[in-house]
């Protein structure tokens, strides 16, 4: 079976998915960690030089590469979902995860990273829990076409391994 972990930047999709992994006995697979490695540059010097839609483009590719794999959790970026037809790839080719937080406890988690995230670095620090409200308005229209959906700050991980074997 092949999971994938979608939802916003700061759900925790890397960190809950080796945990999942770990606990479901799979592998694990992180798609901005393998665009880092396979494109020797992190995604925030990515931004820098180039722009998003380049980006967009390679993450698509990165994903449908997943379609070859078993057995796996995937972490996605938390906009992979949101663009071109990956959401329906997602559903088609293994079951999603929505790791669903709210705006505000997402501020929280990404006040102290801003500089690090392409997309928030420039944000003042005020306008960061804005931005989030703004773009998960956005985005949830993808995001809520998940299989399942896990509330990862208010759920323990047991239940949504019962969940998904």
């Amino acid at each position: 079976m092949k999971t994938y972990l979608i939802g916003f930047m700061g759900s925790g999709k890397s960190a809950l998915g080796r945990q999942l992994a770990g606990l479901m006995n799979t592998g694990f697979l992180d798609l901005d960690e393998m665009f880092e490695e396979r494109y020797h540059i992190s995604i925030f010097d990515f931004f820098e030089k180039y722009d998003e839609d380049k980006f967009r483009r390679i993450e698509k590719e990165l994903l449908f590469e997943t379609a070859a794999l078993a057995n796996i959790v995937i972490s996605t970026g938390g906009g992979t979902a949101c663009f071109y037809d990956n959401m329906k790839f997602i559903m088609e080719n293994g079951v999603s995860v929505y790791l669903r937080m709210t705006s505000s406890e997402l501020a929280m988690r990404l006040k102290n990273v801003r500089k690090k995230r392409p997309l928030l670095k420039d944000l003042p620090p005020d306008g960061l829990e804005t931005w989030i409200s703004s773009q998960l308005l956005a985005r949830e229209v993808f995001y809520n076409q998940a299989t399942h959906v896990f509330y990862p700050l208010h759920q323990d991980i047991g239940e949504l391994v019962l969940k998904l074997k």
